[in-house]
């Protein structure tokens, strides 16, 4: 399959060269020629399949054409071996727990996946060398350096902003080592992510390095985040209650929600989705009045979505066509202050005994609010709580603790290399490598 990018002046593009370049020439995403209608009888069986077995069949659609088939089940195997399950809050909300992955976020599941594709297309069609540059708020950073630690042939690059990610966070990948390099930039995660995409357009960088992104940039990180929720509609169809489902997204460079809503065009029967924002409303305001006015970001408690020109709205606009009042008719926004996410968690834990992260606080807080009689809301709790511990203990004023998988991460040394938020100094710390 061929994909194109959302500026409109890159077409043709293979899989291959969509996931190793990253980002179009002419600075836009790439999207897939076509998205593939999955036949009624995978929805008729699929409360009988495993999470791994969803997924292939979801892959096989989306890369099918482009990897063999026996190579594709082996990367969703390999990538997919953790489960993501459903718990319930109230008599009708349920929390899709995503974070029973290796470093406890969502983007486990895509940053496996891709560490496994590329990995497959080094080996495969002789490409080497390759250098992933990931601009992270929080979660993205440690799935994408554990997805890829000791991978042949790839070296990552970590750029996150100085002291707006959670100490658990950063430790998950300044510690590492290896084919893995934490950068600490003095500036914002937009910031960050601005330095990652000058980067693929700079001639002398790309004349030096290979370069390619793991941030949901790339295809081949935000394609398998739709995996999840094919899944999380298997577990309610089993329960019965998969009728008028409505799905909640803690939103921040939404790339998360666009894999939803590929999923919802693959066929799933999803009735709409709820963008949940922080302070970082920029997609709201789109919703509420057409425009589109990006801005700096803020920080936040739930600093994984602080986001002030989240790169997907550029492929939700393109899946849309251009169209607001499409965009509207099937996503609705919601947004919280630091104040009213606390409180979430707070009420939360005491009438339920379900720990929400801030970020999850924010998808519950929006189904809480906007579940109509009879729909069945499903919000993705992105992170384990403990990768907040000192901010949720605050809130609840009771200790969380910290899973075995967070405390080895503890234990490490942090090793980065401190940057200015000038491309410049970025540059020239790319070039200076050997």
């Amino acid at each position: 399959m061929n994909y194109y990018s959302t500026n409109g002046k890159v077409c043709g593009v293979s899989l291959r060269q969509a996931v190793i370049k990253g980002l179009a020439d002419d600075k836009g995403l790439f999207m897939p020629e076509v998205i593939k209608c999955l036949p009624q009888t995978f929805f008729d069986k699929i409360d009988t399949f495993s999470f791994q077995e969803i997924a292939y069949e979801v892959a096989n659609a989306f890369f099918g054409e482009d990897v063999d088939a026996k190579a594709l089940r082996e990367i969703v195997y390999d990538a997919l071996n953790f489960d993501v399950p459903l718990a319930k809050v109230t008599n009708s909300i349920y929390s899709l727990e995503l974070f029973h992955g290796p470093t406890l976020a969502f983007k486990d599941v895509g940053a496996r996946f891709m560490s496994r594709l590329l990995s497959y297309f080094i080996k495969n069609e002789g490409e080497t060398d390759v250098n992933v540059l990931v601009a992270t708020s929080g979660d993205t950073g440690s799935a994408v350096a554990n997805g890829f630690l000791g991978v042949a042939g790839i070296h990552v690059y970590v750029l996150y902003p100085k002291g707006l990610v959670s100490p658990i966070q950063e430790c998950q990948f300044t510690t590492l080592g290896q084919n893995i390099t934490a950068l600490e930039v003095d500036g914002t995660f937009d910031d960050c992510q601005s330095l990652v995409k000058n980067a693929f357009m700079d001639k002398d960088l790309n004349a030096k390095m290979k370069l390619t992104s793991a941030n949901s940039i790339n295809v081949a990180r935000f394609l398998p985040q739709a995996f999840y929720y094919f899944y999380a509609y298997a577990q309610l169809k089993k329960m019965g209650k998969s009728d008028n489902v409505v799905v909640c997204v803690p939103s921040g460079n939404f790339g998360n929600i666009t894999a939803g809503l590929f999923g919802k065009r693959m066929g799933l029967p999803v009735k709409r989705f709820i963008a949940a924002n922080n302070r970082n409303d920029i997609f709201l305001q789109y919703l509420r009045t057409g425009k589109y006015s990006p801005r700096p970001s803020v920080a936040t408690i739930a600093n994984a979505m602080d986001v002030g020109d989240p790169s997907n709205f550029a492929r939700v606009l393109d899946l849309y066509g251009g169209s607001h009042e499409a965009v509207c008719a099937d996503i609705s926004g919601a947004a919280y202050n630091d104040a009213q996410i606390a409180e979430t968690i707070k009420q939360c834990f005491a009438e339920t005994s379900y720990l929400l992260d801030p970020h999850g606080a924010c998808g519950y807080r929006a189904l809480s609010e906007g579940l109509a009689d009879g729909e069945t809301g499903v919000f993705l709790e992105t992170a384990h709580p403990a990768k907040f511990k000192d901010t949720v203990e605050k809130i609840i004023s009771a200790k969380v603790s910290i899973p075995e998988k967070l405390q080895a991460f503890l234990k490490g040394e942090k090793k980065s290399v401190p940057v200015a938020k000038t491309f410049e100094a970025f540059k020239n710390y790319l070039m200076s490598v050997k």
